[in-house]
C-alpha cells in the first residue's frame, strides 16, 4: 500500500494509477487520509464497490432489516421452499390453461 499527498498524486497521477494495480493508494491532505485509489479489475468489482457505498441501497437494506426484526422473516430454506411451491403452482395453472 502506498501513501501520497494530493500534490504528489496530481504531479504523478499516471504513476499512482499504475501503483494502484499493485494495491490501494491512500491519498492524504495535510497528513490526513482523504481518499483511496483502487484498481478496477472488472465491471462486477466496480459495481460491488459502488453499491457498497450507496446511501440509497444502505437505506433499503436497513429498512428491510428493521421489517424483519419487527414482523419476523423466513429462514433461507423456507424462502426457497415457498419460491419452489409458487413455481409449481404457476406451472400447474399454465398446464391447466393449455388443456382447456
Amino acid at each position: 500500500m502506498k501513501i501520497a499527498s494530493v500534490a504528489t498524486i496530481k504531479a504523478k497521477l499516471s504513476a499512482y494509477l499504475k501503483a494502484a494495480q499493485e494495491g490501494p493508494v491512500v491519498v492524504t491532505r495535510n497528513g490526513k487520509p482523504v481518499a483511496v485509489i483502487l484498481a478496477v479489475t472488472d465491471e462486477e468489482a466496480l459495481e460491488r464497490l459502488l453499491l457498497a457505498h450507496s446511501p440509497k441501497l444502505q437505506a433499503l437494506l436497513d429498512a428491510a432489516e428493521q421489517r424483519i426484526h419487527t414482523a419476523g422473516g423466513l429462514w433461507h430454506e423456507e424462502f426457497w421452499a415457498a419460491v419452489e411451491a409458487d413455481a409449481e403452482r404457476t406451472d400447474s395453472a399454465e398446464s391447466d390453461n393449455k388443456e382447456t
